[in-house]
């Protein structure tokens, strides 16, 4: 049960430079001004900053910690996904649990308080690991909100089979579906297929989408046309598309307002692309990241997430948003005050945005999902890696750290 409480001397993100207390009473924000006369237990901040929870709009929690049973000699993203897919045919649920479990708590204590997760579904690994993160969602709700996409990682269309599981996973609760068209001998026919699936279930759409360096065509024109097409704007999130980094400002802006103007919004996995991409590169080799924060300049929304932790995709990872938060802003070389803060609104209120989360933010009446770091301000929260203190979920207190403390001699 959450418990009544006051946060005295808050800096709430985007309320200026001003400490104000904030009461949760019930789970929920009740009242936020200066100095609030209250019995309740209070936790004291001092100014630190505080957000409404980190977001994480794409994660795999199914395939995360397994490098001790896969091999690495190219690193590239066609020798992960063969290695992934040899291994997942050993997964049982017990074991995507477990795993899932140990990458989630590592998300939780880094004040991730939402995530969308991709699970494959195909007929080799079945709904096994749908099953088990259904799982991890009930039993670790009282400190993040798990939304779960079905994808299949192997194809669709060129895969018999996989789409029926599709919509069995969709029938027993999965909150949305995702596409990786570029692995499906027919990748239009696919993106039609999922947006055919999410019309009869109701769902939001996550597509893995355009993740190489060759400018020259894109899955996300179709993805675009369909989202028009079905009426889905707003409902629609490409993650990777890496092939935006190889494109000059003209043709950027031309894809920027299209996704803008039909509601596509866009995800960047900083630490994968820059891990895969440009491996065919001796020299002068390319970061490989979509330029987030030109797309969010003009419009777009944007997030940047997780994406894999220990895996062929990704062999790092601490899920620290943060962290991933600050990794961009260094391979986009961002030097302004107003940059560097954006970026995290790219791990906090614009990946809610692309979730469509409804009860999010530090406002009267919303849930009381508060996150303390050890800072002043976004700017700082981004250049210096601060480090997330506690977090409330509803009012409950999910985890703590105390702040470093220096032991001079005597």
């Amino acid at each position: 049960m959450a418990l009544d409480l006051v946060l005295r001397r808050a800096r709430i993100a985007g309320r200026g430079d001003t400490p104000l207390d904030i009461d949760v009473s019930g789970g929920r924000i009740a009242v936020i001004e200066q100095n609030i006369a209250t019995d309740a237990q209070e936790l004291k901040l001092d100014g630190c900053l505080v957000v409404p929870g980190f977001v994480d709009t794409h994660i795999h929690l199914d395939k995360s910690c397994i490098l001790d049973r896969v091999s690495q000699e190219k690193d590239t993203l066609e020798e992960a996904i063969a290695e992934v897919a040899a291994a997942k045919r050993a997964f049982t649920m017990e074991d995507v649990y477990a795993r899932g479990r140990r990458t989630l708590e590592k998300a939780i204590v880094q004040g991730t308080t939402h995530m969308r997760t991709h699970v494959e579904v195909d007929p080799r690994i079945g709904l096994r690991s749908f099953e088990a993160i259904r799982r991890l969602k009930q039993d670790y709700r009282w400190a993040i909100t798990l939304e779960i996409c079905v994808f299949p990682q192997e194809g669709l269309i060129n895969d018999p089979g996989t789409e029926d599981l599709l919509v069995k996973a969709c029938e027993a609760g999965a909150n949305l579906i995702g596409g990786c068209p570029y692995t499906d001998t027919q990748p239009n026919e696919q993106i039609a297929r999922i947006f055919s699936i999410a019309r009869r279930f109701d769902l939001d759409i996550d597509f893995h989408l355009d993740f190489d360096l060759d400018p020259s065509w894109m899955h996300l024109d179709e993805v675009c046309r369909q989202t028009e097409a079905f009426g889905w704007g707003g409902r629609v999130a490409v993650g990777h598309v890496t092939k935006l980094s190889a494109v000059d400002s003209k043709n950027l802006d031309r894809i920027a307002r299209r996704l803008s103007d039909v509601g596509v919004a866009v995800t960047v996995l900083p630490a994968t692309d820059l891990f895969l991409m440009g491996r065919g590169h001796e020299h002068s080799v390319p970061r490989g990241v979509a330029p987030a924060h030109e797309l969010l300049h003009r419009g777009v929304t944007c997030s940047l997430a997780t994406n894999n932790v220990l895996n062929p995709f990704t062999p790092f990872g601490d899920c620290s948003l943060i962290r991933m938060a600050n990794l961009y802003a260094n391979i986009a070389r961002l030097g302004r005050a107003s940059d560097i803060a954006a970026c995290l609104d790219m791990v906090t209120s614009l990946p809610a945005k692309l979730m469509n989360l409804t009860d999010y933010g530090i406002a009267v009446g919303h849930a009381a999902d508060i996150v303390a770091l050890d800072c002043r301000d976004g700017h700082a929260a981004v250049a210096e890696l601060a480090q997330p203190l506690f977090a409330l979920k509803a009012g409950w207190k999910s985890f703590s750290r105390s702040p470093a403390m220096l032991h001079p001699p005597g």
